[in-house]
């Protein structure tokens, strides 16, 4: 079979390898379709902390199952499954609270263990997530990205009447903007991005209002407006963003950090308690793959708005490079694996 390798940062090979076989508990997925993550483009790169190398990287993607291992149901072959990429033990502190994305001895595939940018990929048989038949290929490999949202909105609980101001207009926060709107209705949501070709895929997901907050001030922007944003979601992870939202949020309003940024950032303690303001933080899902898999189903979210690109697998490289080149057209890209 045919793998995307990184070998080290900067090297990405396409690999012949043997077909894997499923151990006890495992099933095998021939891979149709997976997504482009910016954290693939930060291993290629070397800027991911947790990477090891060599590297199949991956961690998006839909397929069928066309073999198992001992303790599987033989009738789950030919499954159509998406698949979770969080692997976790299962009785540790984080997991016994509900939060294996966190768990002390966490395996993400395709950054600790080989991912899904393969011809087959062998995982946990429990991380392999039936689609029902009404959902398309096309959406089902979209479902981990929204499981992102999924975790976010689930930790804070949105009600129609929040005021919802998003930073960053990439796919975790258009992810986020489908979430709010169409599941949760909340009633204003506001995306601020510094590049209008984002800003006009925030409104076609749904977002009530949009800023380039790189030519505009935020702060003049919502006073002139009226709005207090009570739900605050980090999703453009620069150090500088966490003391602006909580300058700007209402009193008991709710803040969300979305990324992995190790730049430190400074904010001021009287702030955040003097109007109570709670602050989350949010890393990969803790099983919300049957949650957007619902979503999906009554048609509460459009995949669709995210994609904007399709490459074979074999152009890899170049799929990646327009990805990190080209964030003005460019937003969801997926790699296909069929014949």
């Amino acid at each position: 079979m045919k793998s995307i390798v990184i070998e080290k940062p900067d090297t990405l090979v396409l690999a012949e390898r043997p077909i894997p076989e499923p151990a006890a508990g495992d099933v095998r997925v021939k891979v149709k379709l997976a997504g482009i993550c910016g954290s693939d483009s930060h291993i290629y790169r070397g800027h991911n902390p947790f990477a090891k190398y060599p590297r199949v990287i991956g961690h998006e993607f839909f397929g069928v199952i066309d073999a198992v291992g001992e303790g599987v149901s033989r009738a789950r072959v030919g499954g159509r499954v998406s698949v979770d990429p969080v692997i976790s033990c299962g009785h540790c502190y984080p997991c016994s609270i509900g939060k294996p994305n966190v768990c002390t001895s966490l395996v993400v595939l395709g950054v600790h263990r080989d991912g899904g940018f393969s011809e087959y990929a062998v995982v946990p048989a429990k991380n392999a997530f039936t689609i029902p038949d009404a959902i398309a290929d096309k959406h089902a490999v979209m479902v981990e990205p929204f499981t992102i949202a999924a975790n976010v909105t689930g930790q804070v609980n949105p009600t129609e009447n929040d005021i919802a101001l998003i930073y960053g207009a990439g796919p975790m926060g258009l992810t986020t903007v489908q979430a709010l709107k169409g599941v949760y209705n909340v009633k204003e949501v506001i995306v601020a991005d510094r590049i209008d070709e984002r800003l006009e895929m925030a409104k076609e997901s749904g977002a009530d209002w949009v800023i380039n907050n790189g030519q505009q001030s935020l702060q003049d922007f919502l006073d002139e407006k009226g709005l207090k944003p009570t739900l605050i979601v980090d999703a453009a992870c620069h150090p500088s963003i966490l003391q602006e939202a909580i300058s700007l949020a209402s009193p008991a309003a709710r803040i969300v950090l979305m990324g992995f940024s190790s730049d430190p950032c400074q904010i001021v303690q009287q702030g955040i308690t003097g109007k109570e303001l709670s602050i989350y933080s949010s890393r990969l899902n803790a099983n919300k793959f049957p949650v957007v898999i619902g979503w999906l189903e009554k048609g509460l979210i459009d995949p669709d708005k995210l994609v904007t690109h399709t490459f074979n697998y074999h152009h890899v490289t170049d799929a990646i490079e327009l990805f990190e080149k080209d964030q003005r057209h460019c937003c969801k890209v997926l790699l296909t694996f069929s014949e």
